[in-house]
């Protein structure tokens, strides 16, 4: 049947019907055989791009996509692991990601190791297992790294190329194994002294955390990846290497510095900017464009303004920001910024302030040893006319523990 398949528009539509079959209960290995010869020719533009229409049509949602995007990377093994891969430079973030996949891979492998002493272990070394366990747990927790700057930079250039779905179905199951390595860790935090409980555990949650780590890594260098590369500009890769230092590196650093070939710098990095000349009028006073940027810099809160059209268009850039903000965000819609369990909150949000129900949201919780208030707050001009939506956070834990009164100032 598959050399029946001879223009771009049939391949697509049958492999749109493989996908459909596959999510409708047909065996993957009776679809490989079946179509053999079309499986072994797909790129992972392909793969990312079918995913995308059938999110996009309704044929299929989000979830059902996530739930078997190992199944699909399963069914298109073959053909990914054959295409061509172009060779990346030392420091291209490709290449880097690469580099982190490898360290990522050690620390699992040691992991596993680890797991597998401990159905027989005495428990003296019972003992020592553990504390080992504990150690290379930490190492493999860094990923949060990875998956940041894969979310916070990556995504948002796959969307500026009409690319989201393949997007928020990885999302998702970043938070899927954030979520299990943090049992993990808990676990291993205060673990009970029976081997018995201990192994049953690594066994229903260690190693399923462990084999899903090791599936990411496929989907990124055989579909995320190998798209990007296809889909991205050589503009679009410095910024990605720029903006990377900001979240940082799991288990390594780059291997060195780096330049996309061919690309004026200079000219991308002022592409966009505002000559600061003169003064702007801001309601009451004027002010120049540094005076602006450094008054909001300075201001002890993160804020994040997202326009009518729910984009982003502003964040600011003080020296100790809560949460990651990267400048491929600007011209991002807000609803891509967080995770997908999330996203109905954000939209509620914004559907309430446009509907004028709520002029104000807020929340808090504990985050890395600070305790954060989170307010969102209703744009509106002088008409009431919604404008946007302003983002405020801080952390508030110095402030709880404020007691008495302070009248004079401190010598330094």
């Amino acid at each position: 049947m598959s050399e029946l398949i001879d223009n771009g528009k049939e391949k697509r539509q049958q492999l749109k019907e493989i996908i459909l079959a596959l999510h409708a209960g047909k065996d993957p290995d009776v679809l490989k055989r079946e179509f053999k010869h079309l499986l072994e020719k797909v790129g992972a533009s392909e793969v990312g791009a079918l995913e995308q229409e059938l999110i996009a049509s309704g044929e299929l949602s989000e979830q059902e996509v996530k739930r078997l995007c190992d199944v699909h990377a399963a069914l298109f093994q073959e053909g990914l692991e054959k295409q061509g891969r172009p060779e990346e430079e030392p420091g291209h973030p490709v290449h880097t990601f690469k580099l982190e996949n490898r360290a990522i891979e050690q620390v699992v492998a040691e992991e596993r190791k680890i797991i597998d002493r401990m159905a027989t272990a005495e428990p003296e070394e019972l003992k020592e297992l553990l504390e080992k366990w504990r150690q290379a747990h930490s190492r493999l927790m860094e990923i949060e790294k990875h998956y940041s700057r894969k979310e916070n930079i990556v995504f948002p250039y796959l969307e500026q190329h009409g690319i989201s779905g393949p997007s928020k179905v990885m999302w998702a199951v970043h938070d899927d194994i954030r979520a299990l390595l943090k049992q993990v860790r808990q676990f291993l935090a205060s673990p009970p002294a029976e081997r018995e409980e201990i192994v049953a555990f690594a066994r229903k949650v260690a190693l399923p955390a462990l084999e899903a780590v090791t599936s990411m890594i496929f989907k990124e260098e055989n579909i995320l990846f190998p798209m990007c590369l296809d889909k991205f500009t050589p503009a679009q890769w410095q910024a990605i290497y720029d903006q990377s230092d900001e979240i940082g590196y799991t288990l390594i650093e780059p291997a060195q510095k780096w330049r996309a070939a061919g690309l004026d710098v200079a000219a991308t990095q002022a592409e966009g900017q505002v000559a600061a000349t003169g003064k702007l009028k801001v309601g009451v006073g004027e002010l120049t464009l540094e005076e602006i940027t450094l008054i909001f810099n300075h201001l002890p809160v993160d804020i994040t303004f997202v326009d009518r059209d729910d984009v982003v268009r502003y964040f600011s850039q003080g020296p100790e920001r809560i949460f990651a903000r990267t400048p491929a965000i600007i011209g991002r819609r807000v609803q891509n910024c967080h995770p997908p369990d999330s996203v109905h909150i954000v939209e509620k949000i914004l559907d309430d302030f446009k509907h004028g129900r709520r002029n104000k949201a807020e929340f808090w919780l504990p985050f890395n040893g600070m305790y954060v208030y989170i307010t969102y707050f209703a744009v509106r001009n002088e008409k009431g006319e919604y404008a946007g939506t302003l983002e405020v956070t801080q952390n508030i834990k110095p402030l709880q523990a404020i007691s008495g009164e302070k009248r004079i100032l401190d010598e330094n």
